[in-house]
């Protein structure tokens, strides 16, 4: 199973994931700060005080009444962007950082396979210089 994980690993072409990982959080912090930014829909319609006597004023307060209530429906959809972007941000700075780890982490195992390597070599060395006394 670790031999699996291994050729996955390998396959990987980590200079350019390591490399590409900075853009990936430049790219969702210019989007946090984009969405951050916009205004939001704060103007509210004061629903209308009078009776509503005449169609056209009944027409006039329904469509208060719509607006309002899209109004209100953008305010919350624009609330979940932000609360969307500033979790793809976290995510991204996450993912940059999961990178430089398992990037640190293949260093260090290339360089025991190497240690490793150079250890076994030497008891190689040192049996067959046994052997041959």
């Amino acid at each position: 199973m670790a031999i699996g994980w291994l050729t996955v690993l390998q396959s990987v072409p980590w200079a350019e994931v390591v490399s590409n990982a900075p853009k990936v959080a430049a790219g969702a912090k210019k989007l946090w700060n984009a969405v951050g930014r916009k205004p939001s829909a704060s103007a509210q319609v004061s629903d209308a005080t009078e009776a509503a006597v005449s169609p056209e004023v009944r027409a006039i307060t329904a469509l208060t009444a719509h607006i309002s209530e899209l109004e209100t429906a953008t305010k919350e959809l624009q609330e979940q962007m932000l609360a969307s972007s500033e979790l793809i941000k976290a995510l991204a700075e996450q993912n940059t950082q999961l990178i430089l780890r398992i990037e640190t982490q293949r260093r260090r195992m290339a360089w025991l396979a190497a240690a490793v390597g150079l250890a076994g070599m030497a008891a190689l060395a040192s049996l067959g210089l046994l052997l041959v006394r």
